[in-house]
């Protein structure tokens, strides 16, 4: 027992592994002067075997077997045999015990077979990259990379950067062949790596428009045999063809990508044939193309090619193969959930949870945005054959409601209704689309919102504005979350001029829909009625920032930095105008008149003739043009305008005088002569005119002097008679006045009876359409016509001078006859975006697409 030593006694169990004797350390061999000089002194020069084993039995006779009698070989190294004395020194049994099983440590050494005590392991090689496997990986990788980079801006929009990186990667490829071909690997050439460069170049060439090149990449995948299905691409050769226009090569080569496509594919087959369909519909050959999407009606129905179909049918003039084509649209199965499924129990709490993740997410958003393609396309389809297949559209309509209503789109009836009652209004048939929109107001709320909203507007535009409020009431009844309602309800109280109230009703509508830019118009004309320029200005700065090309939105903003005396910014709105609408002649003579009173005539000059070129019948920028030549001292030039001033207002006498005037004081007497006398023919009663023809006829020595002076007194004789009947009428009135005055008690004026001011404008109305008073309020620019009337009549006053013949005596006679066309209020004329608003009428406060005009 006292050899027995327990594990729990010992400090470590696998102590002395470590340890191992220094023989067995093959490293320091060459340290080692016994086993040195035993190698020095032993090779090749070993003694036969005559050893004698000391201290065993067997003594100094031979071993009594084989072995005994046999002379013993030496190795093949010459060494001694191991365990034999030699010179007397006994060597170190190195193959006769078990390596470190040794029971006796000796030397001190500690067993380690695995030779962890020599430290850690070198690092290991890296691998060189001169070798050619090592090459052509690295190259394979930047090739997958450039490819990936091309896609990735591809996706980000950025076409250029996607090109020149898809080049750089057919670079590298090509590269990476020769590399394999120097190596002697050109059995192993990547083919999907050269399909996928090549794949990618084509398609990165064509996304930029470079159909020549993208063709020929194309090309050089189908021709290569080595390239599985790569007949599929023709499909993509097919679709740039298409874009060029080139309608038989692309129906050619979708039919050879047809033909190299098997059965199993149906998918993709169907998509090929519907476009094989739109080509023969770009080409006209409807035959063709029915033939193509019936074909696909009968495999596998969809919706746009339903829609294509009856296209086709309604080229033709097919009736009722239009109402089977129809039929068959409305039983398209769209393969969506109802929306039942969207609506959360009560009880359910996991299940609320559930339905509210799910209700707006990227499927749901997929199911209705195919949803509404469909009833587009219905709606369209209806609109479309509704008047083509019976003999009358509501007969049409009629039979497009029935079918509509017996399919899974009910809801779509109402809708179809409520576009009969717009085809009675593009036919100026308003009876009957007010007759089909009041069998509405017996409906579900949202439909007689609708219709009483498009009624409100009918009964607007025909100015029975209490029937217009009568049936705004109504649509806001119905929905009042209905901001087309509001609208008009707002407008209603507009023309009513109680405009605090219509500005309630158009905020009220911006909070229902903030993006309501008709409710957001209306509020800045309303504000810019009350005097609230500030706040009006803050409406229409917030309307640009939603639509930043609105011609009708500048010009407001540009109004009113003139109303807040500001003429600078006006220029610079007025100038943004111009670049969205260059040819409107009213914008341009805004320009002319702002400069003009900034006192910059060159730029003045230019406006109004520019102006002047786009709208030659504007006799404000006409009188301005023509008292700018005479101030110029270019008469000459300023005759044609006044001349174009007298086709204009062929009656009024002061055009045709001022052009008299600047063949005076251009030297041409004879000719002024004749004007005059043309004048008298026309005007035989103008003072004026007989007061120069006398002049005229004295200086020149002409006979027909006495004939123009007895005319002449015989008209002044006239005009102070009927001046003092005026005057005598005026006493005996004033005299009445104050016997009335006297007779009665109290005489208080009427402070509402004012006689209308010189320089007033009349403000555009809220209207039907989406923007209220779709004309531009001209506003406070009256006060720039005033001011602009005195000037040029100031010019006028002045265009004879004082010291040039026949002038002196008849200036302020002249000038008493004038009229000043600037000094009354003139009708701007319609530019070019208020035409257009005007012909788009009834696109007006809508619900919807209840009242497009398209």
């Amino acid at each position: 027992m006292e050899h027995v030593h327990l594990a729990a006694e010992e400090d470590d169990l696998y102590s002395g592994y470590n340890d191992y004797n220094p023989t067995f350390d093959s490293e320091e061999l060459d340290n080692d002067a016994g086993f040195q000089q035993a190698v020095r002194t032993s090779h090749g020069r070993r003694p036969p075997m005559t050893a004698k084993f000391p201290g065993t039995a067997i003594g100094g006779r031979a071993l009594g077997t084989s072995f005994g009698s046999r002379m013993p070989m030496a190795s093949s190294m010459g060494r001694p045999m191991t365990g034999a004395v030699q010179d007397g020194a006994a060597r170190p049994m190195t193959a006769v015990r078990a390596a470190g099983y040794s029971s006796a440590m000796t030397r001190g050494s500690t067993f380690d077979p695995l030779g962890q005590s020599k430290g850690p392991a070198p690092p290991l090689e890296g691998k060189s990259e001169d070798t050619p496997d090592e090459k052509v990986k690295i190259l394979e990788k930047k090739v997958n990379d450039l490819i990936e980079e091309s896609c990735l801006a591809h996706g980000h929009g950025d076409l250029q950067l996607s090109l020149d990186r898809a080049k750089e990667a057919g670079r590298k490829e090509r590269a990476l062949v020769r590399q394999r071909e120097q190596s002697g690997n050109a059995d192993h050439i990547n083919l999907d790596l050269t399909y996928s460069v090549l794949f990618n170049l084509a398609t990165q060439y064509a996304n930029n428009d470079m159909y020549a090149e993208a063709l020929n990449t194309y090309q050089v995948i189908v021709k290569n045999k080595m390239f599985s299905n790569a007949g599929r691409l023709k499909v993509n050769m097919a679709n740039i063809h298409f874009k060029q226009k080139n309608y038989p090569k692309a129906i050619k080569l979708y039919r050879m990508a047809l033909d190299q496509i098997s059965n199993s594919h149906k998918e993709m087959r169907i998509k090929i044939m519907q476009n094989i369909g739109v080509v023969f519909i770009r080409m006209g050959q409807y035959s063709d193309a029915i033939t193509s999407f019936e074909h696909i009606m009968s495999e596998c129905p969809n919706i746009k090619t339903g829609f294509n179909l009856i296209l086709c049918y309604y080229a033709i003039g097919d009736r009722e193969r239009m109402k089977k084509a129809f039929q068959k649209l409305i039983c398209v199965p769209l393969g969506i959930d109802e929306e039942d499924k969207y609506i959360p129990p009560n009880d359910d709490t996991h299940a609320n949870l559930v339905i509210e993740a799910i209700k707006n997410d990227k499927l749901h958003q997929m199911e209705r945005e195919r949803k509404a393609l469909a009833e587009k396309f219905i709606m369209t389809s209806a609109k479309l054959i509704a008047p083509a297949i019976e003999a009358t559209f509501a007969a049409g309509f009629d039979w497009c409601v029935d079918m509509v209503k017996s399919s899974q789109y009910v809801e779509l009836a109402n809708d179809l209704e409520i576009n009969k009652a717009i085809t009675y209004l593009r036919q100026r048939d308003f009876n009957q689309a007010v007759e089909t929109l009041k069998t509405f107001e017996k409906k579900d709320s949202r439909v007689k919102s609708a219709a009483a909203t498009n009624l409100s507007f009918l009964y607007f535009l025909e100015k029975d504005y209490d029937q217009a409020d009568r049936y705004a009431d109504l649509a806001m009844t119905a929905d009042r979350y209905n901001p087309a309602a509001l609208i008009n309800k707002g407008n209603t109280v507009f023309v009513k001029k109680d405009y605090e109230k219509a500005a309630e009703f158009y905020k009220e509508a911006l909070r229902n829909d903030s993006s309501c830019t008709e409710a957001l118009y209306n509020l800045g004309l309303t504000y810019k009625r009350l005097g609230r320029l500030e706040e009006s200005l803050d409406c229409f700065l917030k309307l640009h920032a939603i639509l930043r090309n609105s011609a009708q939105v500048m010009w407001q903003l540009a109004n009113l930095f003139e109303m807040l005396e500001d003429p600078h910014q006006a220029i610079e709105w007025l100038m943004q105008l111009i670049t969205v609408t260059p040819t409107d002649p009213q914008v341009l003579a805004k320009l002319g008149e702002l400069y003009d009173s900034e006192g910059d005539k060159s730029q003045a000059f230019q406006y109004y003739q520019e102006s002047f070129r786009y709208f030659p019948s504007n006799i404000d920028v006409i009188e301005w043009l023509g008292a700018y030549y005479i101030d110029t001292q270019f008469c000459e030039k300023a005759i044609q305008y006044f001349e174009r001033a007298t086709l204009i207002q062929p009656t009024q006498v002061k055009w045709q005088l001022m052009v008299a005037s600047c063949y005076r004081r251009s030297g041409n007497y004879q000719k002024a002569l004749e004007t005059y006398k043309d004048i008298h023919r026309k005007f035989p009663e103008n003072v004026e005119c007989l007061r120069f023809l006398v002049r005229l006829c004295t200086d020149m020595g002409m006979k027909e002097v006495q004939d123009y002076a007895t005319k002449l007194k015989k008209v002044e004789k006239m005009k102070e008679i009927r001046e003092q009947r005026v005057k005598s009428a005026r006493e005996g009135s004033a005299r009445g006045t104050r016997r009335e005055g006297s007779a009665s008690s109290v005489c208080t004026p009427d402070p509402v009876r004012h006689p209308p001011k010189k320089d007033s404008v009349s403000h555009p109305e809220p209207k039907h359409s989406p923007l209220l008073a779709q004309g531009r309020d001209s506003g406070h620019s009256s006060h720039g016509t005033s001011a602009k009337g005195e000037r040029l009549s100031a010019k006028m006053r002045a265009l004879p001078g004082s010291n040039e013949p026949y002038e002196a005596s008849s200036q302020r006679d002249i000038d008493a006859s004038y009229v000043d066309p600037l000094g009354a209020p003139m009708e701007r004329p319609k530019t070019a975006a208020k035409k257009r608003n005007e012909e788009d009428e009834f696109a007006d406060e809508e619900l919807g697409d209840d009242l497009l005009p398209e």
